[in-house]
């Protein structure tokens, strides 16, 4: 009989990632920020990559070949690690978001507390479905990096979209904005970036590839509502 390898490992990725979360000075500069109410979603994006970072390191130290049963990365393996660590950065990051979102509420006037996004579990099917399609793990153990990051970042971008679009469907108008991360960014994210006033918000805008690291950051406009029939504005 084969012995069952999951609960030690995922205790020992669990240990580590939260001692280097909680050891992580980007991180809880982020946080005091948000204690100040100073941060933006530019921070947030951040805390994010800080946040994916660490559990990709986490992966890298204690996932190979060698712990793995004739070093594959077998189906119900890779769910029961997968599914609790990603859905766990889905839920640190999207709080955050979400406190981020409630600040620049205020800062118009608005009392709505900020809405945190569902965790997609199609990505991480998604990812489970590919790291078990190789006979050999460390084949397909890159998988487990910059993916994790890019999931990690959308966190962020879907608590965005779920915040515009609560908010322009109740007649406010808030903006999208993304900034690309550099000079040499490639012609689709040179493309995307811009401001977007809703509805007029393409969903191609919350779309992000590997070693994406352009801002998609939110602008609530300001607490005036329009009335989606006649059109006119109030306070």
């Amino acid at each position: 009989m084969v012995a069952d390898i999951v609960p030690e490992l995922l205790e020992n990725i669990q240990r580590d990632f939260n001692s280097k979360i909680k050891k992580s000075a980007k991180l809880k500069a982020i946080q005091k920020s948000i204690e100040n109410g100073t941060a933006t979603y530019v921070q947030a994006n951040e805390y994010a990559i800080e946040v994916g970072s660490i559990l990709a390191d986490v992966f890298k130290t204690h996932i190979k070949s060698d712990v793995l049963p004739d070093g594959y990365m077998y189906y119900n393996i890779a769910e029961r690690i997968l599914v609790p660590t990603l859905t766990e950065n889905h839920v640190i990051v999207t709080k955050l978001s979400a406190d981020v979102q409630e600040q620049l509420n205020k800062s118009i006037g608005l009392g709505l507390k900020g809405i945190e996004a569902p965790v997609n579990k199609h990505r991480i099917e998604s990812i489970i479905n590919r790291i078990t399609a190789e006979e050999v793990f460390d084949d397909v153990a890159w998988i487990l990096q910059e993916p994790v990051i890019n999931f990690t970042q959308t966190s962020v971008d879907e608590t965005i979209k779920e915040n515009v679009s609560f908010q322009g469907e109740s007649g406010l108008s808030p903006k999208i904005i993304r900034t690309t991360d550099a000079s040499d960014a490639c012609d689709w994210c040179k493309s995307m970036a811009g401001i977007y006033k809703y509805p007029n918000v393409p969903d191609d805008i919350y779309k992000r590839h590997d070693r994406c690291r352009c801002t998609v950051e939110y602008d609530p406009g300001d607490a005036r509502k329009q009335n989606i029939w006649t059109k006119e504005w109030r306070e």
